[in-house]
């Protein structure tokens, strides 16, 4: 009879599901050591631009067919969506962004991307991984080998999304306008997670409100009337409107918006004219805009176009030329579901352990089109989480006064793998878990 009973209970456990903890870490760990540190490698050496997505998408349409998921790609462009059904249940979506930025690669990695490739506008650019979306689309790899292999301490749908162009805030809307949840359903939950330089590796974060400010890219066309630059009464100065619109922009955050309401309208972008003594007919401006709440943005962006107009009347231009004030890439705000976050935090905490969980005040006002699949009107409820990616002994050097962290966006941009993808896919399974798992 006892014989019987320890043969049962070894089945049990050779069967048994992994639920967490040290079981999950260590299943993760066997997955990164076999197949995601090497999938970690060719995504980070083989990035592509926003909406250009081409290989990186077919690979990961073919990862998460390998791992046994149902896969559709072309979805709003470059988009794949995998969906791994198990019974009834909620709908949870993952979603991981997939394109890199127009950056040459400076971190001297073995790996390091020699990509050039052209954009959407036509220009040949080089291509890095600046952002660590590389991270992101390999977790979900691991994200989803780990939920089928646990297919029995879960029941529900899974919906893994992999969005194209992000770094353009683009992506997401495209997704939704190509019909992502009228075709595949609309999620109970929205789940997705950002690897963070000059943060511990292998910790996560999350918090409820706002994680992410608005970004709206404007571009400013300002038209004038050509003359010799010896003679500029008989000609309308473009440069010299362009000049007056960038400085009178700066009044916009310091005169109106309240003290306490944050804002930034950065001129990033200012062309116009060929030669020293000729006045041009045409200056371009490109600015990036952001701010912590709709009610700001909107006064930000019409306050743009106000003074824009304002200055060109001012310096006698006639209405049909007028400056042309156009925005061409936009998201609003990210806000996390603060019920929500809350749930994911204690899951966080009981299944990675309180010294995986850290805690940190929001810096800089970053931008994140998460808020396409969430901001709907559906509202689907999200939790957009911190993944740390720089070794503490990084962190230390830079504490100390040494050599400082990169910041994402840099040439010198680099995270530490195993920890960063290692947490992002157990942190991401968990989360799932605390949402589909039998109970």
């Amino acid at each position: 009879m006892k014989n019987a009973f320890i043969a049962t209970c070894l089945l049990v456990l050779c069967v048994a599901p992994l639920n967490g903890g040290q079981d999950l870490a260590q299943a993760v760990a066997k997955d990164y050591d076999e197949s995601l540190a090497d999938l970690f490698v060719w995504f980070h050496s083989h990035p592509e631009l926003s909406f250009r997505e081409y290989e990186t998408a077919a690979r990961l349409a073919e990862e998460l067919r390998a791992a046994g998921v149902e896969v559709t790609e072309g979805v709003g462009g470059t988009g794949v969506v995998g969906m791994l059904r198990n019974g009834d249940g909620p709908l949870v979506m993952v979603r991981a962004d997939m394109d890199g930025l127009p950056i040459q690669e400076d971190t001297g990695l073995a790996y390091s991307s020699t990509v050039t490739q052209v954009d959407i506008t036509g220009i040949e650019q080089p291509v890095m991984h600046a952002c660590g979306h590389d991270v992101h689309v390999t977790s979900m790899v691991g994200t989803a080998k780990r939920l089928v292999a646990m297919r029995e301490s879960w029941s529900g749908t899974v919906m893994f999304v992999g969005q194209p162009a992000e770094e353009r805030v683009g992506g997401a809307r495209a997704m939704i306008e190509d019909g992502l949840y009228d075709r595949f359903g609309v999620p109970d939950y929205g789940l997705a997670f950002h690897v963070s330089a000059g943060e511990p590796a292998g910790k996560v974060m999350v918090a409820g409100g706002l994680i992410a400010s608005s970004a709206d890219s404007v571009d400013i066309t300002v038209y004038g009337v050509g003359a010799h630059g010896a003679s500029p009464h008989k000609g309308k100065d473009p440069v010299y409107i362009a000049a007056q619109i960038v400085v009178a922009l700066q009044s916009l955050v310091s005169r109106e918006l309240a003290p306490l309401e944050p804002g930034v309208v950065t001129v990033g972008s200012i062309h116009g004219g060929s030669k020293h003594n000729i006045i041009p007919d045409e200056v371009k401006l490109q600015l990036t805009v952001r701010a912590d709440s709709q009610e700001a943005r909107e006064k930000l962006l019409s306050g743009i176009e106000r003074i824009a107009l304002g200055v060109a009347r001012t310096a006698g231009m006639p209405e049909d030329l007028v400056p042309t004030v156009e925005v061409t890439e936009g998201t609003p705000p990210t806000v996390n579901d603060d019920a929500f976050a809350a749930r994911i935090h204690d899951a966080f905490v009981r299944d990675l352990g309180e010294e995986a969980v850290y805690e940190k005040k929001r810096e800089g006002m970053g931008a994140e089109d998460f808020a396409f699949f969430v901001m709907t009107e559906d509202e689907v409820p999200g939790a957009y989480f911190s993944v740390g990616g720089t070794s503490q002994a990084d962190l230390d050097a830079d504490e100390a006064g040494g050599t400082p962290v990169p910041s994402h966006h840099s040439p010198f941009f680099k995270i530490e793998p195993e920890p960063s993808v290692t947490m992002g896919v157990e942190a991401m399974t968990v989360a799932v878990l605390e949402l589909l798992g039998n109970k």
